[in-house]
């Protein structure tokens, strides 16, 4: 549960409460104001949670002032809901508020990575019917079909680049570090290390750069490494270090 506050404002509402199943991924889109109440937003989880699908088990939120008051911790306790904070969370928005239910059905009738199903055929074992093709004739109903059609292609398209994205980031942190070399210079990573400051926090993230000079295994490499300098052992995993780049923000130690 997400509260989208300050956004455009559409019909009063300037904000929206997002809720998504974690089985089916079906997702709620609540329009709502930003000076929402707990007492509020009580009654809009009896209203577009609880009469649809009864009482949840947990909830894990932001920490909207909503959400982190006394009266909704006590509801929660009260219904037995295990409530979960985690950061809070602001994204930007196109301004496009009016299209919020459009965009709801477009993505609970779209596959989802996970599932490989909609989360609409996940939670009621059919997808809804919809088919604007046959769509020709330039009425006002016609209009609002195309609307619903073209709201329903561009999230497609959104979700299709969001899961591309994401994919890109999966397969680059499953990827193997670089293989580097005896001569090479490398950066060393000050984690776990022991340095001359009164706190982490006013240190770089990396030391060096230090030259490699043999390769011990198939993913640990020795580094000359001055004594003098860094206290840790030479002979370092490859995770440890990153391959010299110029520009990158670091500590140059001194010989």
């Amino acid at each position: 549960m997400n509260f989208i506050a300050q956004l455009p404002l559409s019909n009063l509402f300037d904000s929206i409460i997002v809720l998504v199943d974690r089985f089916s991924k079906m997702a709620v889109f609540i329009p709502t104001m930003s000076s929402i109440t707990s007492l509020d937003l009580a009654h809009l989880f009896i209203k577009n949670i609880f009469l649809k699908h009864g009482l949840l088990s947990s909830i894990v939120s932001d920490r909207g002032p909503p959400f982190v008051s006394s009266f909704w911790t006590n509801l929660c306790q009260q219904l037995k809901i295990s409530r979960y904070l985690s950061t809070a969370y602001h994204p930007e928005t196109d301004g496009q508020t009016a299209r919020l239910t459009l965009a709801e059905f477009a993505n609970n009738n779209s596959d989802d990575s996970s599932t490989k199903q909609s989360p609409c055929f996940t939670v009621y074992g059919r997808d809804p019917q919809f088919d604007s093709a046959h769509i020709t004739q330039d009425t006002s109903a016609g209009k609002v079909s195309k609307k619903i059609q073209s709201v329903q292609q561009g999230v497609n398209i959104e979700l299709e680049v969001a899961i591309n994205r994401f994919k890109g980031y999966a397969d680059k942190s499953r990827a193997g570090p670089p293989v580097s070399n005896p001569g090479e210079m490398v950066w060393l990573s000050f984690k776990n290390i022991k340095l001359a400051r009164p706190t982490k926090k006013l240190s770089e993230r990396w030391l060096g750069p230090f030259p490699i000079l043999k390769k011990v295994s198939t993913h640990a490499y020795h580094l000359n490494i001055p004594s003098t300098q860094v206290s840790t052992f030479p002979s370092l995993n490859q995770s440890r270090h990153q391959q010299y780049q110029i520009r990158i923000n670091t500590i140059l130690l001194q010989s």
